[in-house]
């Protein structure tokens, strides 16, 4: 089970072990002592728990925890994914402590068990919490845990995994510094460490400098220099990893598995799949479906206010590009005059760099309703149907349309790697002030951090972005 695992991950498992046994001491004690629940507080003998539910407790959370994968550095890298996997992982954790003993020992307290599960979820949130405030301060991981590595390629490829390896620092990397066959890189910094000397010196700076992992990130033309490579170790008790370049065609993420003893690496696989793709469709379908209950009225007022403002539909639909660019029909309030789309060129500008912008605040094509409902982003509730539908989600990069996808660089869209939303991260920050295919970045940034966790904050902060209108037009 802990093949593999990294000193601090299983430093971590046992400290969450100790806290759930402190934690249900913890538990007895309060419900003997607050006068809360039924019959106030308990006698102490009463409250003592048998040593069976110390092992349901202990085989429910660690199972949990694992199950969540909290103690996996690629899945805990942003302490909003570190604290929704921990919380994931002390939920299924409770329930299965409150499935054995509704077969054993049922007269336990429910209200204990709830003290239990919060003590417990806030002392391993503290201990992470303070370990992220410690590692922040100190700038390195802790010594004595230190993996020394070393990078071979000073690269663009070389760069990506410097910053991976400092973002996972305290998982016990420690970035010595580079070799590079580049003279021109020699001696200068990347990232804040030094090129070290060129690959011919490896095995001279693997011993002086008491190297643990070498980790080979070249672009693929200088792959023939890998076998030499490894040869250049055998000797020494030294790692090797290899990063493959491969991973730079890939849309947002690449995978590697193996296939009948063929490593074999995906390069366009979908972000969010399995159980994290039934969790947001899930969110969707019940946050739309209640949303459309509540603003039906509200709905049918502006439907009402569009028809008497200028003739035309209430309701457009609009090709827009989604989730892998699939297009589909999205809807929005009607917002412009009827021929709007027929006078689109009359209002597109070109930047000097060749960028088009298609929104201005002055757009002539705009009602005076229309005005109002953009404004505070009121024209985008029909999309509530979109969601259900499944076209699109609550939370995600907005849907571009197509002519314009067409424009985008390769890097852009990687956007899409994501289903498209009705707002986003995007949003939050700016809005209309930042065009969509000018400020991909914010996008990038939500679809390479996606959690649960962050569609939640990102829905709560849409309000008061709603509210401000800032930059909607």
């Amino acid at each position: 089970m802990f093949a593999g695992i990294s000193r601090l991950s299983l430093t971590l498992f046992v400290f969450d072990m100790l806290s759930t046994v402190a934690s249900l001491i913890a538990a007895s004690w309060l419900r003997s002592t607050l006068p809360l629940g039924q019959g106030g507080a308990l006698p102490t003998y009463a409250t003592r728990l048998p040593w069976p539910v110390y092992l349901f407790a202990l085989a429910g959370w660690g199972l949990g925890l694992l199950a969540s994968r909290a103690y996996d550095p690629q899945r805990v890298l942003r302490w909003y994914n570190e604290a929704s996997r921990v919380a994931s992982g002390a939920v299924a954790g409770t329930a299965m402590l409150a499935g054995a003993l509704y077969f054993t020992f049922r007269e336990i307290s429910r209200l204990q068990i709830v003290y239990f599960f919060a003590l417990n979820l806030a002392l391993i949130l503290s201990l992470r919490a303070s370990l992220r405030i410690y590692h922040r301060m100190r700038g390195r991981a802790r010594p004595g845990w230190r993996k020394r590595v070393l990078l071979l390629g000073a690269g663009d490829l070389g760069r990506r995994v410097a910053k991976v390896l400092l973002d996972h620092s305290r998982w016990g990397f420690e970035l010595i510094g580079f070799l590079d066959d580049d003279p021109d890189k020699i001696g200068d910094q990347v990232q804040g460490f030094k090129v070290l000397g060129a690959i011919r010196d490896l095995e001279r700076i693997v011993e002086a400098r008491g190297i643990d992992e070498v980790w080979v990130a070249l672009p693929v033309r200088t792959f023939e220099k890998l076998s030499r490579i490894v040869a250049d170790l055998e000797r020494l008790p030294v790692r090797i990893k290899v990063v493959p370049d491969y991973f730079s065609l890939a849309l947002v993420q690449a995978k590697a598995e193996v296939f009948g003893g063929i490593p074999v690496i995906g390069l366009r696989e979908p972000l969010i799949a399995g159980a994290p793709r039934l969790l947001k469709r899930l969110f969707d379908l019940v946050v739309a479906g209640i949303l459309v209950l509540l603003l039906a009225p509200l709905m049918a007022l502006i439907g009402l206010l569009i028809k008497l403002d200028s003739p035309g539909p209430a309701i457009f639909s609009q090709r827009r590009a989604g989730e892998n660019a699939q297009p589909f029909e999205m809807l929005k309030f009607r917002t412009m005059r009827a021929d709007a789309e027929a006078h689109q060129r009359e209002v597109i500008q070109e930047t000097p760099e060749g960028a088009i912008i298609h929104k201005r605040p002055d757009d002539p094509r705009v009602t005076r309703v229309g005005r109002f409902l953009r404004r505070y982003s009121l024209d985008e509730l029909p999309q509530l149907f979109n969601v259900l539908k499944g076209d699109m989600s609550l939370v995600g990069p907005r849907p571009e349309m197509p002519w314009l996808v067409d424009r985008y660089d390769s890097w852009q869209r990687k956007r899409f790697a994501v289903p498209q939303g009705i707002t986003g991260w995007w949003q939050i920050n700016g809005r209309s002030d930042k065009p969509m295919h000018l400020h991909t970045e914010d996008d990038l940034y939500y679809v390479y951090n996606y959690s649960l966790w962050l569609d939640i904050l990102i829905l709560l902060r849409t309000p008061i972005a709603v509210i401000q209108g800032k930059g909607a037009f």
